[in-house]
């Protein structure tokens, strides 16, 4: 990872609403473990604000919050969709062959024969495994690819690419 990669936002959680009264809010957490959010230190909204965060405990599909300096259920509302990041170099490593979607978004992507596709344009997780939405002006359309071994034989961070194995015909025109 280079340096300054340390210092880009990832986005790990969102805001949902107010829970109670006093303040707490709903934390919809995109951290594999949920929890993992609290310890990543003060998180940071698109607009510069700064929240320590303090898990209170869990809603369906939530965690329980208390931002620092968020005190009334009117300040939590208020803060409903702000979305949470934290600087990329504060995120555990992660072993070999696995990879944080935001990492893989604006990777070049080619195929087996070195021909360059296009970008990952996004990662998405439909439950049965990630899908990586591929863009460029070699594709008639946006490709989704799934990204397993036998379709991404390759990932390589330190020279910003991947190598796929399309199935045959998946970049022709409708």
């Amino acid at each position: 990872m280079a340096v300054g990669d340390r210092d880009r936002l990832i986005c790990v959680g969102a805001i949902a609403g107010a829970f109670g009264v006093r303040g707490e809010v709903r934390v919809k957490s995109f951290c594999a473990e949920p929890e993992a959010i609290a310890g990543y230190g003060p998180l940071v909204t698109e607009d510069g604000r700064r929240f320590a965060i303090t898990i209170r405990g869990t809603a369906p599909g939530a965690l329980v919050c208390r931002l620092s300096g968020v005190e009334t259920r009117e300040q939590a509302q208020a803060l409903k969709g702000t979305r949470l990041h934290v600087a990329r170099g504060r995120l555990p490593d992660l072993p070999e062959d696995e990879f944080y979607h935001a990492d893989l978004i604006g990777l070049t992507v080619q195929d087996t024969g070195g021909a360059v596709l296009g970008q990952v344009r996004a990662v998405h997780d439909h439950g049965a495994g990630d899908f990586l939405e591929i863009t460029g002006p070699a594709l008639a359309r946006p490709l989704l690819l799934p990204f397993t071994r036998a379709f991404v034989p390759t990932v390589d961070l330190a020279r910003g690419r991947i190598v796929v194995d399309p199935p045959q015909g998946s970049d022709e025109a409708p």
